[in-house]
C-alpha cells in the first residue's frame, strides 16, 4: 500500500541539515532512504529505523519533524494562541525585576535583614540560569507543548509557596523553584510563535515576542513598588496564578494536538552538575560580589574557584559528550556565535543601566520607589509602538542593517544621558528613556532572526534556549560590573572633590565659616553637609562615567553583526516550522 507524502528538499547550510517541505503529489511506500537532496520520505512519526541507514539519530529526528510539521494556525485561534503565548512570556519576565523594589519591605514583614532578603532577587537569577540551557534536551525528551503548558503550571503553583511563605527559608526554596521552571519559557515561547506563524509572517512573531519581553522588565519595578505599597508583597506573586492558569489552559486547547516528536535520551549527569555548579557559583559571586568586597572576601575567592574549574571541565565535557545536555556545537555557525554575543553584550550593557538609573533617582534625587519605576517606563512606549512595524519591515530587509541602527541608537541615548546634571528637571530626565524606546524596537527582533536562520524545527528551542542562557547570564555580569564601576568611579570623583578640602585651604576655609553664618549650624553640620553635596555630585559624575562609557560599547559591538550572513523574516522555514 502506498500513500501520498511530502518531498523533502535537503541542502547543507553551516553544516546543518536543512529542509523546506512542499505538499504532497509524491505517492511513496516505506523503504530505504539515503540523506541528501529530493530525498521522500513516508508521512508516518514513526519511520522505522532501518529506513533511514546513514543519518544519525538527530538527523531522523530533523527528517520526521520537517516531515509531519503541522501547518500554521489562521485567523481567530493564531491571534488567541499567540496572546496566550505572550502573556506566558510577559508573566515571567516581569518576575525577573517585580520583587527587586519590594524586598525591603519583605524583610521587614520576614524579620531579616535587607542584606538576606537580596537573597530572594539571587536564588530566582541562578536556578533560571541553570534551567535556561537545559531547554533543547528537554524539549526532545518531553516535547514543546507538555515542557511549555508544566512549565507554566510549574510557575503558577511556585508563585502561590512564594505569596504565603511565611519565612525566608521556604520563600528562598519557593523562588528556586520558580526559577527553575522558568527557564524553557522565554525560548520555547520563541519557538512556538515561530511554527505558528506563516514563514512570511515569522519576523511579526518575532516582533510580537519582543513586546512582551521589553515591556516586563520595564514595568516590574513600577507595578512591584504600587502593588507593595498599595497591597501586601505576596500579591506581586499572587497576581501570576490568574494569568498563568489563562494562559497553560488557552495553550493547551490550541496547541496539545501539534506536539514535536520526542525521544529517549540519556541524562548527561556529568554535564547537568558542572553546569549546575559553575552557573551557580558565578551568579552568586556575582550578586554578592559588592556585598562582600569582591576579591577580599574568603567566600567570593571560592566561589571564583569553583566556577572557573568547573566552566573548565564543562567546556571539554560537553564538547566530548554524543548527548550533551547543552549543545555547545552551535557556536560553531557564523549566525549563531555573532548574534548571541551582540544581543548578549549589548543586553548587559542596557540591563545594567536599567538598573542604576532608578537607584539613582531613589538615592540621590529623592524618589520614591513607584515614581522611579514610572520614570523609566516610558521606555516602554515607542518600544511597543513599533514593535509590530519591525515585523513587517524586517522580511524586506537585511536584519544586519537594523540591528546597526539600534545599536547606534543606543549609543546616541546613552551619550545623552552622560550630560546629566544633579538639577536636572523631569523632562530632560525621561526624554532620553523616551527616545530609547526607539532602538529597543530594532534590537530584539533581527537579531533573534539572525541568531535563528537556518536552524532546523528541532534545533530551535536548543538554539533560542542557549543564546537566551548567555543573554540573561550576561545581563547579570552587566548589572554587577555597572554597579561596581559606580562604585568605584564614585569614591574616585569624590577624593578629586575634596583634594583641595582641607582647613589650610584659605577659600575653602572662608566658605566654610561663611555657610556657617549663613544656615547659623555648628562646624560639623556644616562639614556633613559640605560632604553630602560633595557626594551627590561625585554619584552623578561617576554615572556620567558609566554613561558614556556605555555609549562607546555599543559603537565597538557593531563589528560583531556583520560577521555573520545576511537574514530576513524569522530566518530559514526549517527554522521556522
Amino acid at each position: 500500500m502506498t500513500m501520498t507524502c511530502p518531498r523533502v528538499e535537503m541542502t547543507v547550510r553551516d553544516g546543518l541539515f536543512v529542509s523546506e517541505v512542499e505538499a504532497g503529489g509524491v505517492c511513496c511506500s516505506p523503504r530505504r532512504t539515503v540523506w541528501g537532496g529530493g530525498t521522500e520520505v513516508p508521512t508516518s512519526r514513526k519511520l522505522p529505523p532501518d529506513c533511514f541507514p546513514t543519518l544519525t539519530a538527530t538527523q531522523v529526528n530533523i527528517v520526521q519533524t520537517q516531515a509531519t510539521q503541522p501547518s500554521p494556525l489562521q485567523g481567530g485561534q493564531l491571534a488567541l494562541a499567540t496572546f496566550a503565548v505572550a502573556l506566558a512570556t510577559f508573566m515571567n519576565v516581569l518576575d525577573t525585576s517585580i520583587a527587586n523594589v519590594a524586598i525591603p519591605t519583605i524583610s521587614g514583614n520576614l524579620g531579616v535583614s535587607v542584606d538576606e532578603g537580596t537573597w530572594v532577587i539571587t536564588v530566582f537569577a541562578a536556578s533560571n540560569a541553570v534551567s535556561i540551557p537545559l531547554t533543547g534536551w528537554f524539549t526532545q525528551r518531553f516535547g514543546q507543548i507538555k515542557l511549555f503548558v508544566g512549565a507554566i503550571l510549574g510557575f503558577v503553583i511556585a508563585s502561590w509557596l512564594c505569596g504565603v511563605a511565611p519565612s525566608l527559608p521556604v520563600l528562598l526554596f519557593a523562588r528556586v523553584l520558580q526559577g527553575v521552571v522558568a527557564g524553557p519559557l522565554i525560548p520555547l515561547s520563541q519557538a512556538i510563535l515561530l511554527s505558528s506563524w506563516p514563514k512570511e509572517k515569522s519576523s511579526s512573531a518575532l516582533a510580537l515576542w519582543a513586546m512582551t519581553a521589553t515591556v516586563g522588565p520595564i514595568a516590574g519595578p513600577a507595578l512591584g513598588g504600587w502593588i507593595t505599597d498599595s497591597y501586601s508583597w505576596s500579591w506581586i506573586f499572587y497576581i501570576n496564578i490568574p494569568v498563568g492558569i489563562f494562559a497553560a489552559g488557552v495553550t493547551w486547547m490550541i496547541y496539545r494536538t501539534r506536539e514535536t516528536p520526542t525521544r529517549k535520551l540519556p541524562i548527561d549527569v556529568v554535564g547537568l552538575g558542572l553546569l549546575i555548579t559553575w552557573v551557580a557559583s558565578l551568579q552568586i559571586m556575582l550578586d554578592k560580589g559588592k556585598d562582600l568586597d569582591w576579591f577580599g572576601s574568603p567566600v567570593i575567592v571560592a566561589l571564583a574557584i569553583t566556577a572557573v574549574i568547573s566552566f573548565a571541565f564543562f567546556l571539554v565535557w560537553e564538547l566530548t559528550e554524543p548527548n550533551p545536555v547543552v549543545d555547545l556545537r552551535l557556536f560553531k555557525q557564523r549566525n549563531f556565535l555573532g548574534g548571541t554575543v551582540a544581543i548578549s553584550v549589548a543586553y548587559g550593557v542596557f540591563f545594567g543601566n536599567l538598573v542604576l538609573l532608578p537607584q539613582w533617582m531613589q538615592e540621590y534625587l529623592n524618589y520614591r520607589s513607584v515614581d522611579a519605576g514610572l520614570a523609566t517606563a516610558p521606555l516602554g512606549i515607542f518600544a511597543v509602538i513599533l514593535a509590530p512595524v519591525m515585523g513587517r519591515v524586517l522580511p524586506r530587509s537585511d536584519a544586519r542593517i537594523i540591528a546597526t541602527l539600534a545599536f547606534a541608537g543606543f549609543a546616541i541615548v546613552f551619550f545623552m544621558r552622560s550630560h546629566y546634571v544633579i538639577e536636572i528637571d523631569t523632562w530632560h530626565l525621561v526624554l532620553p528613556t523616551l527616545l530609547q524606546g526607539i532602538p529597543m524596537a530594532m534590537f530584539f527582533v533581527p537579531l533573534t532572526a539572525i541568531i535563528l536562520a537556518g536552524q532546523p524545527g528541532p534545533k530551535v528551542p536548543a538554539a533560542a534556549g542557549l543564546s537566551n542562557f548567555v543573554r540573561v547570564f550576561c545581563g547579570a555580569v552587566g548589572t554587577s560590573i555597572a554597579g561596581t564601576a559606580w562604585n568605584n568611579r564614585t569614591i574616585l570623583h569624590h577624593e578629586r572633590l575634596t583634594e583641595q578640602a582641607n582647613a589650610t585651604n584659605p577659600v575653602f576655609a572662608q566658605q566654610t565659616d561663611a555657610t556657617q553664618k549663613l544656615l547659623h549650624v555648628s562646624p560639623s553640620t556644616s562639614n556633613a553637609l559640605f560632604d553630602f553635596t560633595v557626594n551627590t555630585q561625585a554619584a552623578m559624575m561617576g554615572l556620567n562615567d558609566i554613561f558614556y562609557a556605555s555609549a562607546i560599547i555599543f559603537v565597538l559591538i557593531i563589528p560583531l553583526i556583520w560577521i555573520t550572513r545576511p537574514a530576513r523574516g524569522g530566518g530559514d522555514s526549517s527554522g521556522a516550522h
